[in-house]
């Protein structure tokens, strides 16, 4: 597996990504206008910003795209597996990228946890130092913890 550059002619291959596992594990913890929201928040006009900000990666196994990241300064703004590809090192591995480019200029990383994702986060040394509440249609309230973890020591 490698974990590459995003570029615009994956744009597609990328919304696949994120549309897919959130319809496919969302549901099972979230209600229906959490998942609505996620995809809207995640539409093709906003993986085309990733993309050009430079701070996008997918992450390939035998030429398919299974996985991408994206960060903004130090706060990491997503990370999307296939679901067919999880729990096989896929997540860890594009943290890891994540991490490594957030390391080079600052010295935590900053993040905001699904309720699937907190306990990735956790194992990776990540600590809940607060909790965001975003309202939805329907009185529905996305409950999100905002994790953090210190990434160098200066």
């Amino acid at each position: 597996m490698e974990y590459i550059a995003a570029d615009f002619d994956m744009s597609e291959a990328i919304y696949h990504v994120l549309h897919t596992a959130i319809k496919t594990i969302y549901p099972k913890y979230y209600p229906k206008e959490v998942v609505d929201f996620f995809c809207r928040h995640h539409s093709k006009g906003h993986i085309l910003d990733g993309i050009a900000s430079g701070n996008m990666g997918v992450l390939m196994r035998d030429g398919m795209i299974v996985g991408t990241g994206c960060f903004d300064g130090n706060h990491i703004t997503g990370v999307y597996v296939l679901p067919s590809c999880q729990r096989q090192g896929c997540g860890s591995q594009i943290m890891d990228c994540l991490e490594a480019e957030i390391r080079k200029k600052h010295e935590t990383a900053i993040l905001d946890a699904s309720l699937p994702a907190a306990c990735l986060y956790e194992h990776r040394g990540y600590q809940t130092v607060g909790h965001g509440v975003y309202e939805l249609e329907n009185d529905v309230k996305l409950v999100y913890e905002i994790m953090e973890k210190r990434l160098r020591v200066d």
